[in-house]
């Protein structure tokens, strides 16, 4: 089974940067789509960033674009969200997936709070 260990959130000050890392095991092809979202209180969860692992192609929600940046290592097999010019809202628990053409695994969330 695929199995994915998500970290590096914390508390930070609105400007500051994080870097979450989505640790994978158990992925044996290329066709997945590792994806970061996020859950605030209250609200849905949204997706932020995605990459496809067979192309490298990324994806990103407008609120985010020009500050997130999503990778691979491949050797690692370790997605990274890079988050600059954190703003308040984008206090959230942090989640990341694995989607395959027939199934989606999930990650344990980890939280990012950014004071303003």
């Amino acid at each position: 089974d695929v199995q994915l260990q998500a970290s590096g959130g914390g508390l930070v000050q609105a400007g500051g940067s994080l870097r979450l890392s989505c640790a994978a095991s158990g992925i044996t092809s290329d066709d997945y789509v590792i994806g970061w979202l996020r859950q605030a209180p209250g609200k849905e969860r949204e997706g932020v960033a995605c990459i496809g692992l067979i192309d490298n192609s990324t994806y990103y929600v407008d609120s985010v674009k020009g500050r997130f940046t999503i990778s691979g290592d491949n050797a690692k097999n370790t997605v990274y969200l890079q988050m600059n010019s954190l703003k308040p809202e984008d206090t959230a628990v942090y989640y990341c997936n694995a989607a395959g053409l027939n199934s989606i695994y999930w990650g344990q969330g980890t939280l990012v709070t950014v004071s303003s």
